[in-house]
């Protein structure tokens, strides 16, 4: 699994993101997040890796209001 940013444009993706959300209920957007993810993992395809990226997705600190 790579923790070191791999994007081409992370800003870029982040902006299609949110677009993609633009106007959607919150089950919307939630189905949207599920379908995504699922694609993602097909591109991954290789389940120790999916499995080590869920593990340290559950790990990662939740961020503070500030």
């Amino acid at each position: 699994m790579r923790l070191a940013i791999h994007f081409q444009d992370a800003d870029a993706f982040y902006e299609q993101l949110l677009d993609a959300h633009a106007g959607l209920s919150r089950e919307d957007s939630e189905l949207l997040n599920a379908r995504l993810i699922l694609l993602l993992a097909n591109q991954v395809g290789d389940s120790r890796v999916l499995r080590e990226c869920i593990e340290a997705a559950r790990e990662m600190p939740t961020p503070t209001a500030e």
